[in-house]
C-alpha cells in the first residue's frame, strides 16, 4: 500500500483513536496460544521501529522466558536530511547505540542484528534484504518454524521502507512456515478510525511493567523523539502527536494470514448442513475415486500393524473401518455429530469392532489426548485457516509416538470456501521440524505424502531386505 502523507503534519489525533476504542472489540492476542513459542524474531526497517510497534510485546515476551531476536534492515540515517549540526554517518553510529539502550530496557537478554542497508533504499535492495533476513530467520528457526513468531512492519503502514520488509516478512513466513504479525507505525498518523478495518487485528494489552518499559524504550530513542538542537533541520521526527500514538497500553497487529475472504476455519455447522443435505457427501461409497484413493492410503503404510491410530476428520467413517484392520486401536475424530452417527453404524454393519471408538471434537483447538503410532489427516487440513493449520502441524508432531507415521491426504483442486489448499496443508507438514519424507503419491488431483521421524528407516531396511 502506497500512502502519501507528511510526518511533519500533526496527523489524526490520539484522542480519535481513544474515542473510536477500536482495539476493544478487535481479537485479543492470547497469550497462551499466540506466545506459545521459543523465539520471537522483530524485524525494523530503522532503529525504533521494534520499540514503538511491538516494544511491549518484546517486554511481555522477555518476562515469559522468550528469546527475543531484534534484526533492524537500516540505520535510519536519513531521518534528518537536512540536519546542520549531525552528518549522516554519525547520527548512524548514534542510532545504534539507542536502540541497544532500548533493547536493553525491554529485554536485557536479547540478540541484536543490524544489517546496515541504505536507509530509504529497500526496495531497491530487496533481493539482498530477502536473502539476509532469511538467513537471519533460519537461525533461530531451524529446529521448529511453528515455534517462532515473526513481527515485522505492516506492509499496509504506507511508508515504503515498511511495506518492502512486512512484504519480505510475509512471503518468508509462507516459504519457512513461521507465523508473522505486523506492526503499524505510521498507519496511526494518516489513517482514519472511521475508514478502518480491523478484521485482521490482534491486539496485545500490556501490563504496568511492559507498557512502564516500553515508556522507558521509546524515550532512549532521543535523536527521534526530541529535537537534535533547535536549528531548522533538526526537528523531532517522532513529534509530541505522533508519539502520543504509542503511549498507548494496548499495541495492536495484523495478522496478514486473516486478512483473506476465506481466513477462517470452517465452522462444524457447515458441515452438519452438508450432511443434512446429502446422503453420501463426498460420494465415498459410490465413487471409484474415493475407494481407489483409500486403497492407496491403506498400501502405502510403511507397516503391516499399528498398535494406537487416530483419524483426523473421519467423517462417515470409510477409511476408519480399514484402518481397523491393521490396528489395536483405533480413535475417528469428527466435529460433525451427523458425520459420527453414521460412522457408528458403518462400524455396526461392519460387525464386532470392540477396538474402534468416536469422538466428537473441532479441531485443532480439541485435540485427541495420547501418542499415537499412526496419524492419518486426510481431506481436511484445508478446511482450517493459516493459523489453524499451523497449530495442527504442532499439535500433530507433539501427538506423534517415538516410531510414529504421519499420513496426509488432500484434494489439490482449489475450491472457493475452503480456506486453504492441499499445497498449504502438505507444505506446513513438510516443514515440521524432525520428520521426513518417506513416501510421497502426487497426482492432479490429490498428494498423498507418508513422513516419519528422521532416523525411522525404509520399509525394505526395517523387513531385513537390504542392510
Amino acid at each position: 500500500m502506497s500512502v502519501a502523507f507528511d510526518h511533519r503534519e500533526p496527523g489524526t489525533p490520539e484522542s480519535e483513536w481513544q474515542k473510536a476504542s477500536l482495539w476493544a472489540a478487535a481479537r485479543p492476542l492470547d497469550l497462551d496460544v499466540d506466545l506459545d513459542i521459543d523465539v520471537l524474531i522483530v524485524l525494523a526497517a530503522h532503529p525504533d521501529d521494534e520499540t514503538l510497534g511491538a516494544g511491549g510485546l518484546i517486554a511481555t515476551a522477555a518476562a515469559r522466558g522468550i528469546r527475543a531476536v531484534v534484526v533492524v534492515a537500516t540505520d535510519g540515517d536519513a531521518s534528518h536530511p537536512d540536519s546542520p549540526t549531525w552528518p549522516r554517518q554519525a547520527l548512524a553510529r548514534e542510532r545504534r547505540v539507542e536502540l541497544a539502550r532500548a533493547i536493553d530496557l525491554l529485554a536485557p537478554s536479547s540478540a541484536l542484528s543490524f544489517l546496515g542497508l541504505p536507509d530509504g533504499q529497500l526496495r531497491e535492495r530487496r533481493k539482498n534484504l530477502t536473502r539476509r533476513v532469511r538467513t537471519a530467520i533460519l537461525e533461530e528457526t531451524a529446529e521448529d518454524p511453528l515455534r517462532t513468531l515473526v513481527v515485522a512492519p505492516w506492509s499496509g503502514d504506507g511508508h515504503r521502507d515498511h511495506r518492502i520488509l512486512g512484504e519480505v516478512a510475509e512471503e518468508l513466513a509462507a516459504e519457512i512456515g513461521h507465523r508473522t504479525l505486523g506492526y503499524p507505525i505510521w498507519f496511526w498518523h494518516w489513517a482514519l478510525p472511521a475508514e478502518t478495518d480491523i478484521e485482521a487485528w490482534a491486539v496485545l494489552t500490556l501490563d504496568s511493567n511492559a507498557h512502564a518499559a516500553k515508556r522507558r524504550a521509546v524515550n532512549a530513542h532521543a535523536t527521534q523523539v526530541r529535537p537534535l538542537s533547535p536549528a531548522p533541520g533538526d526537528e523531532a521526527l517522532i513529534h509530541a502527536h505522533m508519539r502520543a500514538h504509542f503511549d498507548r497500553d494496548v499495541e495492536v497487529f495484523v495478522d496478514p494470514a486473516a486478512g483473506d475472504d476465506a481466513a477462517e476455519s470452517l465452522a462444524p455447522s457447515f458441515f452438519e448442513d452438508f450432511y443434512a443435505r446429502h446422503d453420501d457427501p463426498w460420494g465415498f461409497d459410490t465413487r471409484w475415486y474415493e475407494e481407489r484413493k483409500r486403497a492407496l492410503v491403506m498400501a502405502v503404510l510403511p507397516r503391516a500393524r499399528f498398535r494406537d491410530v487416530v483419524e483426523l476428520g473421519c467423517a462417515t467413517g470409510a477409511l476408519t473401518v480399514e484402518l481397523a484392520t491393521r490396528a489395536d486401536r483405533v480413535l475417528g475424530v469428527d466435529a460433525s455429530d451427523e458425520a459420527l452417527a453414521r460412522a457408528r453404524q458403518r462400524l455396526k454393519r461392519q460387525g464386532d469392532a470392540g477396538h474402534v471408538t468416536f469422538e466428537r471434537a473441532t479441531l485443532p483447538a480439541e485435540w485427541p489426548e495420547g501418542a499415537f503410532d499412526l496419524i492419518v489427516m486426510s481431506e481436511i487440513g484445508y478446511y482450517w485457516s493459516r493459523r489453524d493449520l499451523l497449530d495442527a502441524a504442532r499439535r500433530t508432531l507433539a501427538g506423534l509416538s517415538p516410531n510414529g507415521v504421519l499420513v496426509a491426504c488432500h484434494w489439490r483442486h482449489r475450491v472457493a470456501a475452503y480456506p486453504g489448499t492441499a499445497d498449504d496443508v502438505h507444505a506446513a507438514l513438510r516443514a515440521l521440524p524432525g520428520l521426513r519424507l518417506l513416501a510421497r503419491h502426487e497426482e492432479e488431483d490429490f498428494f498423498l505424502d507418508v513422513l516419519v521421524r528422521s532416523d525411522t528407516p525404509s520399509v525394505a531396511r526395517a523387513t531385513g531386505l537390504v542392510s
